[in-house]
């Protein structure tokens, strides 16, 4: 069993100062994997003074002393690579080929587009006698979700390390192991005392004090939008820079062609990646009226394709992360029947043959927009399938939505393809499987704002100064 019992603080693995350990469950198992401390405002104060006290020398720095700490990291994290996949399968039950690959992957994949970018990107621009710098905001407060460890951690800490800014990390308490093993390969790396830090906790307790603290200049949260609204609250406090990644019900628009059964085989299966659990999944099929049947049979043979079973083995889908999820997931698919929903795969309780671990059955229903299943998010193995009359009903649909983090579009009409996306008031799309980890991710509405990957990452973390009548 793993026990990581200590905080990263200026340099140095801490105790807490009122010790309190909580346990680590594996969603697989129902069982303690690992212990880790719960930190309070005390052990915040602490990590604040050591970032406060780093800013100084970091944001100083120059471009290629940063990319040399980078590439480093890039080292470490090549040689802990195992570490981190084994770590993410125990904590939140993802597959051992997913945590080992898609997972611990786009963590890398951050570092070297963080690399790439900080490589480029030019901190001074001269415009006739004024000069624009671009200055790292100083300390901020990064607080990060359990669904997808590595790459929501990776996506804030390496910007913010290029920018030349200080940190605080509140990793998620259901997913502390890989963070535990993060902080690990940044201190083999190098990285000076006090620029990163890592307090774990609870979001109540340690979220609450880095958004109201006035030593704080910015938080960059992901996670649910409640929460969101109250970071919110609190940063009013000291008007510092909020940067919030929240909910998602992403439409995934398949469009009427010669390929639509294989885009819905497609997009089924794709929804079940990471058992749901991911704030951008095209949680809304829409798809043409007048092939429904064809595609109610699709979705139900790819539904009932996806294997659930020990991560460790070789299944598709492990559980989802938490006895607490399962309830709310298990709820959700009761209010579909409860509406009046089609359920054509799926549906309530563990898969047969599983009757421990937090597993849930690759659920679809056929429904409308109008219903909770279609308006909320699960953040489960739930689709929705919606049907639309043409085009312009379908971008009708996806944009009556109180959300705007993803969408998706399938089809081989490239000028319609076009069209579709660019009516779809949605943060990022997915055109036919592209991915750009240079492209910016963030959401319109009340799926958040600000934006990271790539160079929009980076300007989350810097503010902007004019000297005018510089002699140049």
């Amino acid at each position: 069993m793993r026990e990581y019992l200590k905080f990263y603080i200026d340099g140095h693995w801490v105790d807490p100062v009122e010790p309190h350990a909580a346990e680590v469950i594996n969603p697989a198992t129902e069982e303690v994997t690992g212990r880790i401390s719960l930190g309070s405002p005390a052990d915040v104060e602490e990590a604040v003074a050591a970032a406060c006290k780093a800013f100084s020398s970091w944001s100083q720095t120059s471009k290629a002393e940063r990319l040399d700490l980078l590439k480093s990291i890039q080292t470490e994290y090549a040689k802990r690579q195992a570490d981190l996949g084994e770590a993410i399968t125990e904590e939140m039950g993802a597959p051992a080929s997913l945590a080992n690959g898609f997972h611990v992957g786009l963590g890398a994949g951050h570092l070297q587009t963080a690399i790439e970018v900080l490589e480029r990107f030019e901190f001074e621009e001269v415009r006739g006698a004024t000069v624009i710098r671009h200055e790292p905001i100083g300390v901020c407060g990064l607080i990060t979700p359990w669904n997808w460890p590595m790459n929501q951690t990776c996506v804030k800490v390496f910007p913010a390390l290029a920018t030349g800014c200080t940190m605080i990390l509140k990793p998620p308490q259901l997913a502390a192991l890989s963070a535990h093993i993060l902080a690990e390969i940044l201190d083999a790396a190098g990285v000076p005392a006090g620029v990163f830090n890592m307090v774990q906790g609870s979001g109540s307790v340690i979220g609450t004090v880095l958004s109201k603290h006035q030593d704080v200049d910015m938080i960059s949260f992901t996670g649910s939008e409640p929460v969101g609204v109250q970071i919110q609250k609190d940063a009013a406090e000291t008007v510092k820079r909020v940067g919030l990644e929240l909910g998602g019900k992403s439409a995934w628009i398949v469009l009427d062609d010669e390929k639509l059964a294989e885009h819905v085989t497609g997009a089924t299966a794709g929804m079940m990646g990471n058992s749901g659990q991911t704030c951008s999944a095209g949680s809304r099929l829409l798809v043409p009226n007048s092939r429904m049947a064809e595609v109610i049979e699709a979705a139900t043979a790819a539904a009932n394709g996806v294997t659930v079973g020990d991560p460790n083995g070789n299944f598709a889908m492990g559980p989802v992360v938490s006895k607490g999820q399962y309830n709310i997931i298990q709820d959700y698919i009761q209010k579909g029947l409860d509406e009046g929903a089609k359920l054509i795969a799926g549906g309530l309780g563990r898969p047969e043959g599983l009757d421990k671990g937090w597993y849930v059955k690759p659920t679809v229903f056929v429904g409308t927009n109008d219903m909770v299943i279609a308006r909320e998010e699960i953040f489960g193995p739930v689709l929705v399938i919606i049907g639309y009359d043409d085009a312009d009903q379908a971008v009708g649909i996806a944009n009556e939505s109180n959300f705007g983090l993803g969408g998706y579009i399938s089809g081989t009409d490239l000028d319609l393809v076009r069209s579709v996306a660019r009516r779809m008031r949605t943060g990022a799309i997915w055109i036919n499987g592209g991915f750009d980890f240079h492209a910016p991710f963030g959401g319109y509405k009340r799926s958040g704002n600000g934006r990271e990957w790539g160079d929009y990452g980076f300007r989350e973390y810097l503010e902007v100064k004019s000297m005018m009548g510089f002699p140049v």
